[in-house]
C-alpha cells in the first residue's frame, strides 16, 4: 500500500540564498499546486532570547529535526552546493529521514552519473587521469547520478522542485493503483 503523503520538508541549502524566504514561499507555493502542505526551515524562527551562536544552532537542529519528523516525506535540493557534492545539512536530513522510514524524493539539476556531473561541473576537481580526483582520490562511478548512499534509497528526478513533485505524484498514483 502506498504511504500516504500530505506534507514535505523541503531540505536543501535553499535556506543559504539571499532570497531564501522568498525561495521557501515559492516551494511552499509549488507543493501547495500538487496537493502537498511544504514544511520549510526557515519559517521557524530563533527566539529572541537565544543569542548564543552555539545555542542557535542548537535550536535550528532540533527545530529541523522536528519539522521532519512531522513532515510525511522529503523533497530534498540535491544539487552540487560549494563544490561537487550536495549541501552536507541536506545529507544528513535525507539520511535521518529514510533511517526513520519516510519517503525521500530529490532533485538535481542535470543528467549523468556522479563522475560525468563532476568532470562537467567541476573540471578543477578532476585529475589529470579523469578517473581520481586532483588529491589522487576515487571519484565514485557506479553510473549513479551522485553518491550511492543517495542514489539508492531515494528517488532521483533530473530538473527543479516541480518536476520532482509532478514525478511524486505520479508514483503515489501508480504506487496506489497497483
Amino acid at each position: 500500500m502506498a504511504p500516504t503523503i500530505h506534507s514535505l520538508y523541503l531540505a536543501g541549502p535553499d535556506v543559504f540564498r539571499p532570497d531564501a524566504r522568498q525561495r521557501g514561499r515559492e516551494l511552499q507555493a509549488l507543493c501547495a499546486r500538487h496537493g502537498f502542505e511544504g514544511l520549510f526551515p526557515l519559517d521557524q524562527e530563533v527566539p529572541a532570547h537565544i543569542t548564543d551562536p552555539g545555542a542557535q544552532a542548537a535550536w535550528i537542529y532540533r527545530a529541523n529535526i522536528a519539522l521532519i519528523e512531522r513532515a510525511d516525506a522529503v523533497l530534498a535540493n540535491l544539487d552540487f552546493f560549494r563544490g561537487p557534492e550536495p549541501d552536507s545539512g541536506t545529507c544528513f536530513e535525507v539520511g535521518y529521514a529514510v533511517a526513520r522510514g519516510k519517503p525521500v524524493f530529490g532533485y538535481i539539476p542535470e543528467h549523468g552519473s556522479f563522475a560525468e556531473r563532476i568532470r562537467e561541473r567541476h573540471p578543477h576537481a578532476i585529475g589529470a587521469d579523469g578517473v581520481l580526483d586532483v588529491h589522487g582520490w576515487s571519484i565514485e562511478e557506479f553510473g549513479l547520478p551522485l553518491n550511492l548512499m543517495l542514489s539508492v534509497p531515494a528517488p532521483l528526478v533530473v530538473g527543479d522542485a516541480d518536476a520532482a513533485l509532478a514525478h511524486l505524484v505520479r508514483h503515489l498514483s501508480r504506487t496506489a493503483a497497483g
